[in-house]
């Protein structure tokens, strides 16, 4: 059965992939995968290493709610996450009573819901996010390098899509199960048959590192519209991220900086946005504002406003920094 999601001429104008990953919609697809059996030769090594650590406090709170197969609730993946994982969690807080009772009916009528889910209050959304969170820093946090080097390689390929095709390059290349049809973009294979219109919302697309099988959306049409697709894997991945050395050895900056502070100099190197640093760090803006505050009091980085953004740039302090910190001694590339 087909999703049709209907665009219209602003929807193609506002339509974007995002820049980072979503932690929370990584943490609720993880936590798909967790409980399957399939994909063993990608996810394999991960779920046997994530299984065994996993507290049963956090597996008592979070399964009933993510279940492998059908609906999970909308509110577990707000649109604040974007921002990094501090925002979403604070947003999963201060979910609304009325939002908690339409996903829980959603999810009651497919499934048994635990009686503490059924009536869920502050309380309870406090310790769902400290779970939430708890289970993000033990199954996630280890292998963000190797998620966040995916991820970055989707986006490359999607920028050159775009450049050779425009949007509809991008549309019609995000996964084999859709297909673009002007003014309609096709999902194939979910166990749902609906229309959602974006209203001139455009739409979020959100390349995945635990999504394997098919896209997904939020089922609320109301909420603003996101597209989650499933990035390239490569086997032994975990293996990969065990086998690294400590950041603070590969890199001296980190010696120097702190590792958060050197990670920011790094993405700084290529030039962005606070958002983006924000989002690539995983901490909130303000955070983000903070190091690079730092930084450019350091004589590291300078920084200027375009339009409603303030854009980050290696001076040239921070180049040679970088430099001398390269393992080959060769600068990183800047914008």
């Amino acid at each position: 059965m087909p999703i049709r999601i209907h665009f219209g001429a602003d929807d193609l104008a506002r339509t974007q992939v995002a820049s980072a990953l979503d932690p929370l919609w990584e943490t609720l697809l993880s936590l798909h995968l967790l409980q399957e059996r399939h994909g063993e030769t990608v996810f394999g090594r991960w779920r046997e290493r994530t299984r065994s650590r996993l507290p049963v406090s956090v597996r008592n709170l979070l399964f009933p709610l993510a279940p492998p197969r059908g609906y999970s609730p909308d509110f577990l993946t707000p649109s604040e996450s974007a921002d990094g994982l501090e925002a979403g969690l604070e947003a999963l807080r201060r979910t609304s009573r009325e939002r908690l009772r339409t996903d829980m009916r959603r999810l009651a009528a497919s499934r048994h819901v635990p009686v503490w889910a059924r009536d869920v209050g502050p309380r309870g959304l406090e310790r769902l996010a400290d779970a939430v969170g708890s289970y993000h820093e033990l199954a996630l946090a280890p292998y963000q390098s190797q998620i966040r080097g995916h991820l970055e390689a989707d986006r490359a390929e999607r920028a050159q899509r775009m450049l050779n095709g425009g949007v509809a390059g991008l549309l019609d290349g995000l996964h084999p199960n859709l297909s673009w049809e002007p003014p309609v973009l096709e999902l194939r294979g979910t166990r749902v048959d609906r229309d959602m219109c974006l209203h001139g919302r455009g739409l979020r697309l959100v390349p995945s590192f635990f999504c394997r099988r098919n896209p997904v959306t939020l089922r609320d049409p109301a909420l603003q519209p996101v597209l989650v697709y499933p990035v390239q894997h490569e086997s032994g991945w975990a293996d990969a991220e065990r086998r690294r050395r400590p950041e603070s050895r590969q890199n001296p900056c980190a010696a120097l900086l702190g590792r958060t502070r050197a990670a920011a100099l790094e993405m700084v190197a290529s030039g962005c946005t606070t958002s983006e640093l924000a989002r690539h760090l995983d901490v909130s803006p303000a955070t983000a504002s903070h190091h690079t505050a730092v930084l450019r009091d350091a004589g590291l980085i300078t920084s200027h406003r375009a339009g409603g953004n303030v854009r980050h740039t290696l001076g040239t302090l921070g180049s040679a920094l970088l430099e001398q910190a390269s393992p080959t001694g060769e600068a990183l590339p800047t914008a």
